[in-house]
C-alpha cells in the first residue's frame, strides 16, 4: 500500500516551496496588475448593476404613472 505520510509530506514540502519561491511573487503581482487594469476600466459589481436596474425600472414606473396624470389633468383643464 502507499504510505499517505509519506504524500503528506511532500505535499507540505512542495506547499511551502511555491511560498516561498518566486511564483507566489509572481502570482502577486499579477493579481495586483489585474486589479489595477478593472479599476481603470470604471466597473461596477453584479450587485452595483442589479441594485442600478431596479432603480431603474422603478423610475420608469414612476414616470409613466407621472405622465398618465398629466394627462388626466390636462384632459380636466381642457373638456
Amino acid at each position: 500500500m502507499f504510505n499517505t505520510k509519506f504524500f503528506d509530506e511532500i505535499s507540505d514540502k512542495l506547499s511551502k516551496a511555491v511560498a516561498n519561491s518566486p511564483a507566489k511573487d509572481v502570482e502577486k503581482n499579477a493579481r495586483a496588475l489585474l486589479a489595477q487594469g478593472f479599476t481603470k476600466l470604471d466597473l461596477v459589481t453584479r450587485e452595483e448593476f442589479d441594485v442600478q436596474t431596479q432603480l431603474l425600472s422603478h423610475t420608469i414606473e414612476k414616470l409613466t404613472a407621472l405622465e398618465a396624470r398629466v394627462v388626466a389633468l390636462e384632459a380636466q383643464r381642457n373638456p
